[in-house]
Formats: structure tokens, C-alpha cells, sequence
């Protein structure tokens, strides 16, 4: 007997409805008889949703210690941290807890969160581990490694990164754009990559966030990509810095990624406020380039 029968379900892309079996949590074959049957009268029932980029440490810290005045990203980072200094496990894990549930609501059961490394203690890094073992198979919850100050330009932000990667982490972040120099931004795209790659875990990496066209880190992680056959395991994120390349350099880049097999995650909502803010007239939309994507 089935657990649960679900009527009339209308799939994507389907113009019939179609009757869902649950057994044991997973779709089964149709059974005349079920413990639970509900008529859904043609709505519409997707897969899972995905939640490929967040910053679970952070949420419902709005305000605290005070607002980002200015609207922009490094405004907002001075502001994380100081809220950093303040946070406890049991503080992280409660306002996750909170997110997660709304999540879960609306259809999320994939979440990639990334969690800032730059805490000597590695609170928030020590609350998504438990967390994760505490949602058990209800979601499927990834975690990043994310220095969020840098792991060349913070004090010791390679021992974070790996005793991050020690602790559990899924996946090994950068942020290049926001090194002291490029050179470091450099450096810290291929600890990345070696660090991942020798615990054979994947990259999500914040590059070239900013309206700076001379910010071009995402050529440095479709090499690392292609030198170390990481094809198809890394993601950047972000990459507004796009929009403001010449066309020529757009070009060969966008080759370049195609052949590394790199994911790329665009981030419309956190760009449409953060980007542009040091513009005068015009000023850019500054997402990264999707459609040539």
C-alpha cells in the first residue's frame, strides 16, 4: 500500500495530469490503495528548488550592529564584520534554523550556503556542520569555505580555509577581488584550487564582484580549471565585472570558460542594489553578461 496518492498532479511541460505515487518517501509505482490521498485538482508539481548561492550565517542579522548606509558591498562587509565578533553557535544556528524551515516551505530541499571562515574560532563554520547532521535527509544542505576577508590579505586565512575543510565543508570558496593586491588575488584563486583539488572537493568561488574592469579572476579559474581537469566541479559566482569588459575580452573569455566546463552563478537580486553605486550618469546594471553566457 502506498503512503501517500496524489490525484491530478499536472507535470512541466504536460498538458494531461498524472496520478503520483510515495512510498517510503520516494515516487513509487501506483497502487489501487493508499494510507493518505490527496486531490491536487491539476496544480502543478516540479522538482525539488535549488537554492545555489546564500549566505546562511548571516541571515535575519539586518541592522546589526547598524545599516549599510551607503548600499554598498563593502560598506556591507565592514558591517559583517563587526556583527562576526558577536556570534555563537547556538545564535547561527537559531537564525538558520529559522531560514531553513521558510525554505523547505516553499519547495527548497538544495541548499549551497557559504559560510565565512574569517573567525579564529570558526563559529558559524562549527553551527552549518551540526545544523546539517540536525536536517538529516530533509535537505540537502552544501557548505563553502568562504573567507569573506580574504585569504591571503587576512591573518591567518590559509589555516582557516583548511581547518574549515577539516571540519566539513563541501566546498572551497575565494573572494579575489577583495585581496590586498591582485597578486594576492592570484595567490588565493590557486590555494583554492590546490586545496580542493587534494581533498577532492569542488570551488565556488565570489570573483570579480565589482563594476572594476580591470578585475579579471575568472581567467585565472578557467586555467586552474582546465590545468587541473576540474571540469564540471567548479562554480564562480557573481562575476559583475563582466558586463564591464570590452567585447573583444568578453569573447575569448566566455571561450575559455566553455571549455573549462565551469558552472557559472548569477546573482540578479544582491546585483541589481549592490552594483553601480559609484557611478555618476549612466549607470550600469552590472550583471554579469547571462545571455552570452
Amino acid at each position: 500500500m502506498l503512503d501517500l496518492l496524489l490525484r491530478g498532479a499536472r507535470l512541466p511541460g504536460e498538458l494531461e495530469t498524472r496520478d503520483i505515487g510515495i512510498k517510503d518517501g520516494l515516487i513509487s509505482e501506483l497502487e489501487p490503495e493508499a494510507h493518505q490521498t490527496i486531490d491536487l485538482g491539476g496544480a502543478l508539481v516540479t522538482p525539488a528548488l535549488v537554492e545555489p548561492h546564500i549566505h546562511l550565517d548571516a541571515v535575519l542579522t539586518v541592522g546589526e550592529p547598524r545599516h549599510n548606509q551607503s548600499g554598498s558591498l563593502f560598506e556591507g562587509i565592514a558591517i559583517w564584520a563587526e556583527r562576526v565578533k558577536n556570534l555563537t553557535v547556538e545564535d547561527v544556528k537559531q537564525r538558520v534554523r529559522t531560514v531553513l524551515r521558510w525554505q523547505l516551505a516553499n519547495g527548497v530541499q538544495f541548499v549551497r550556503s557559504h559560510v565565512d571562515v574569517c573567525d579564529p574560532e570558526l563559529r558559524a563554520v562549527r553551527a552549518l556542520v551540526e545544523l546539517r547532521k540536525e536536517i538529516g535527509d530533509q535537505m540537502y544542505l552544501q557548505l563553502v569555505a568562504f573567507p569573506q576577508q580574504g585569504i591571503m590579505s587576512f591573518e591567518g586565512g590559509q589555516d582557516l580555509m583548511r581547518k574549515a575543510v577539516d571540519l566539513g565543508v563541501d566546498v572551497v570558496g575565494a573572494i579575489p577581488h577583495f585581496e590586498l593586491t591582485r597578486e594576492y588575488g592570484v595567490d588565493s584563486v590557486k590555494f583554492a584550487f590546490a586545496l580542493a583539488s587534494n581533498k577532492g572537493l569542488r570551488v565556488d568561488i565570489h570573483c570579480d564582484e565589482t563594476d572594476d574592469d580591470h578585475s579579471r579572476f575568472v581567467e585565472v579559474m578557467a586555467a586552474e580549471t582546465i590545468r587541473l581537469g576540474m571540469g564540471g566541479r567548479v562554480t564562480a559566482s557573481h562575476t559583475t565585472a563582466m558586463h564591464s569588459y570590452n567585447n573583444a575580452y568578453a569573447y575569448r573569455l566566455i571561450n575559455n570558460l566553455k571549455r573549462a566546463q565551469m558552472h557559472m552563478v548569477t546573482n540578479p537580486l544582491d546585483n541589481a542594489t549592490l552594483q553601480g553605486r559609484f557611478d555618476s550618469y549612466p549607470i550600469r546594471r552590472g550583471h554579469t553578461r547571462v545571455k552570452e553566457l
